[in-house]
This record gives C-alpha cells, sequence and structure tokens, in this order.
C-alpha cells in the first residue's frame, strides 16, 4: 500500500518535472488530475463508505486529500455539486437518473459507485400504531407478526378520511428512495399515494395519503408535533423516535425489497470527463471504505463511534448501534436480528448495476414524474447514460492488481441483476422488461395513460 506522504512526494515530484516514479508491484499508479476535493454529505447512517474513506486514510493512499461537508438538504446538495462548489456526493440514487431526464433541476450526473443497501424504514405514530396493530395478528411470542403489509394502515386512512382530516407522511426528497419505498408499500397495500403531473409536483394529485419533503434529521420532531402521521427514512432516524418515545417503525425496506439499492455516489459528467483519473481514485477508495464496513462486527462498532461524531452524523452512538450493528428495534423491547439492515459490501452492494438504474425510472414513470410513455430502449439508454460500472471496473481492477480485492469480489454481469420478486407483492421485476413491470401494477401509470385518463378516486 502506498502511503500518503509517499503520494504527496510523488505527485510533488510529477509537478516539478522530476524523473521519479514509484509503484507498487503490478499496478499502475493513478495521478489525479484535481487532489484536493470536497465532497457533500447528509447527516444519514448510509454516509458511511465516505467518513471511512476518510477516517482510515483511503483516500490518502489514492493521493486524495478530500474535505466532507454536512448538507442542509437533498436540493442544496444536488446543486452545489452541478454548480461545482462540491466535486461529488452521497446522493440519492433517484438524483443523478431525475437531474439527467430534467425531473426538476436538468444536469448530467453519474454515478460509478452503489454506497450500501437497505437502510430505511417506515414509522408511524404511537396513535397511529395502536390502531394498526388491531389488524395485525401476532407471531407465537406474542410479538406482531413481520413483514407489516399498508393494508393495516389502510383502516386509520378511512378513519381520517371520515373525520374530514387528512392523513399526512413525510419522505425525504421526490425522487429519493423513501418516496419511491413508501408509495410502493402504500400501493401494495390498496393505498393511493398520488401521482405528480406536469403541472402539479406535489405528488398529491389523487392521493388516499398525502406525501411531503420532510429533511431526514427533522423526521421525529415534525412526528412529535403531529404535522404528520408517519415517514419514510433512513437511519437513525427511525431508531430515533423509538429512543425519544413518538413512533414505531412498522417496516424496513428490506422488507419491501430484499437487498435494494440505496444510496450512490454521484458526479457531474462534466467533473468525470475532465479528471478520470480521478474518478477512478475516488472510487478505489470507496470500494476499499464499503469492504471495511462489511469486514467484521469490530469494524461495524467502530463505524457506530466515527459515525456519532458531530461532524459526521452526530447521533447517539446507541442510536446508531440500533441498526448499523445487525439488530432493528420495531418498538421498544422488540428488537429483532436484521443483520442485513445495513449492506456495504456483500452481495455487490457497491456495484452500480443498470438494472437497479431501471427500477428507479419505472417508480418514477409509475408516479408521473416520467408524464409519458417511454419504450423499453429509452430506459436501457438512460441507465447506461448516468451509472458507469466502466470507472468501476478500473478502479476494482486495480485494486485487485494493488492486493487490496480479490477478483471473485467483482460480480460477472452484463449490467442486469437476475428478475427477482423479493418484494413485499411479490411482482416480479426484470429490468430488461420495465414497461412489461408497470403492467403488473393496479395502482400507478402503465403504458399510454396519463394522470387526467385515470378514474377518479
Amino acid at each position: 500500500m502506498v502511503t500518503s506522504i509517499t503520494r504527496r512526494f510523488f505527485l510533488g515530484a510529477t509537478l516539478a518535472g522530476a524523473a521519479f516514479a514509484w509503484q507498487p508491484a503490478g499496478a499502475e499508479m493513478l495521478i489525479p488530475e484535481k487532489d484536493e476535493l470536497k465532497f457533500g454529505f447528509i447527516k444519514l447512517t448510509d454516509m458511511a463508505p465516505l467518513a471511512i474513506a476518510k477516517e482510515k486514510h483511503f483516500f490518502e493512499d489514492e493521493g486524495l486529500y478530500v474535505t466532507l461537508e454536512p448538507q442542509a438538504n437533498w436540493k442544496v446538495l444536488l446543486d452545489r455539486v452541478i454548480t461545482g462548489e462540491l466535486d461529488g456526493a452521497h446522493m440519492l440514487a433517484g438524483q443523478p437518473l431525475a437531474a439527467t431526464i430534467g425531473f426538476g433541476t436538468k444536469a448530467h450526473i453519474v454515478t460509478p459507485f452503489s454506497m450500501d443497501l437497505n437502510g430505511n424504514g417506515i414509522t408511524v405514530s404511537n396513535a397511529v400504531w395502536e390502531e394498526m396493530k388491531k389488524a395485525i395478528p401476532t407471531n407465537a411470542d406474542g410479538m406482531p407478526q413481520h413483514p407489516i403489509p399498508a393494508s393495516a394502515l389502510k383502516p386509520v386512512v378511512e378513519q381520517y378520511r371520515a373525520a374530514g382530516k387528512p392523513f399526512n407522511m413525510g419522505m425525504v426528497f421526490p425522487v429519493s428512495t423513501h418516496n419511491y419505498e413508501l408509495r410502493y408499500w402504500l400501493a401494495a397495500g390498496g393505498l393511493n399515494p398520488g401521482f405528480y403531473t406536469p403541472t402539479d409536483t406535489s405528488g398529491q394529485v389523487k392521493a388516499d395519503v398525502l406525501l411531503s419533503v420532510t429533511p431526514p434529521p427533522q423526521m421525529p420532531a415534525t412526528l412529535e408535533a403531529g404535522t404528520i402521521q408517519g415517514y419514510c427514512v433512513g437511519e437513525p432516524w427511525n431508531q430515533a423516535a423509538v429512543f425519544k418515545g413518538i413512533g414505531v417503525p412498522v417496516i424496513t425496506d428490506y422488507e419491501i425489497w430484499k437487498d435494494n439499492p440505496e444510496k450512490v455516489f454521484g458526479m457531474t459528467a462534466k467533473f468525470v470527463e475532465e479528471n478520470p483519473e480521478t474518478a477512478v481514485a475516488v472510487t478505489k477508495a470507496l470500494i476499499r471504505a464499503g469492504k471495511w464496513l462489511d469486514e467484521s462486527p469490530e469494524n461495524r462498532k467502530e463505524a457506530v463511534e466515527i459515525l456519532s461524531r458531530p461532524e459526521y452524523v452526530g447521533a447517539d452512538a446507541e442510536v446508531i448501534a440500533n441498526s448499523m450493528t445487525g439488530t432493528f428495534e420495531y418498538e421498544k423491547g422488540d428488537k429483532r436480528e436484521v443483520p442485513d439492515f445495513n449492506v456495504f459490501f456483500r452481495y455487490f452492494a457497491t456495484y452500480p448495476y443498470y438494472s437497479d438504474a431501471v427500477w428507479y425510472l419505472t417508480q418514477m414513470r409509475r408516479w408521473g414524474q416520467i408524464s409519458e410513455e417511454k419504450p423499453d430502449e429509452w430506459y436501457a439508454e438512460t441507465a447506461k447514460s448516468v451509472y458507469r460500472p466502466d470507472i468501476y471496473r478500473t478502479a476494482a481492477a486495480s485494486l485487485i492488481d494493488d492486493g487490496l480485492l480479490e477478483a471473485s469480489d467483482i460480480p460477472e454481469t452484463d449490467g442486469y441483476k437476475p428478475a427477482t420478486d423479493a418484494f413485499i407483492d411479490h411482482v416480479e421485476y426484470d429490468g430488461r422488461k420495465p414497461n412489461a413491470y408497470l403492467e403488473k401494477f393496479s395502482i400507478g401509470l402503465k403504458g399510454k395513460e396519463d394522470v387526467a385518463s385515470l378514474a377518479s378516486n
């Protein structure tokens, strides 16, 4: 492994025109075009690969000197990447895709790295939970039987409607995984989460449940204030509700879609084009961080301590550990083993699969963010313009040459995972057939439909 001092010396000597080169055996040293970088993140535990790459000096090993800066919300984060104030960022999987196709801000964003699998949950208020429990069977030890479907929430929503009150839930951003997971869960339970139209971007057209944006750290306080009756968010903000005694997580995204892709690391296409070696070097460091996070329980415990620091997530270590160390507490006293709640490397978690991108695009179409029918080829082409496994493979090959990765750590794939029905409703998804997938849902747009063509609720 090359130390940061060696890297600094090498870069300095190169810039001075010295005929100097030092390389690890079998590896060609990268010369980053830009070695001082600033990356953004939101205070969530799934920013962990960035924190670990910095704290374990994986960035420095690649000749990179990185500053990590928390951002106020996802929009500010994206805008600052687009303007170049940030060189890259921890992003929602839907953000690079939405920006590239022009939903919201128009900009070509790419990702060579998937940051994690799973990691989110849906929490409801104590009052809503007491009503939901009436429709949920218990298992042999008297605990609620999981996974809990949204059909258990439906009578509560109907009670609100009968009383003339809206039923409000929070999610973190219109193109967030949380928005799509919450919508998927609600629709699978017979509740319409509403549509977006070109003239109404609230996402609440024809909705049974009104979804709106709340920044992740504000979720518990907003729930406690009664502004929302539930929310979908990443950790530690579901476990925070348990610790505060104000809400109950009813389901994890692992139970909605087993091993779903969550965040990505995003950069502008322009940055990657102008700084190709830098992009590879960043990806190398992040792959190493993901691998370190999944190597041992001891590493996870150390990661919890790091993430609890105010410059990163800034939540109590005990709260972060509740999900980061292989367990998840639903309501107080109901802590269950969920070893795959946070996955950072196993199951090829870091690989940017085209089929992951296509799934998010299908959900944009399903809920009207893509307002018109698109052919299957469009989904494939859009995925390939945003997801960059070529950068990932170059980085991985270099790590293999460095002796830091095994060839078996990299999937043999054309970019598409096998078809899967590992969803709460068991509807099979094949990334090669997005339109056929959309046809399977009773709630949501498909074919040539638009919102105006749907029957009124």
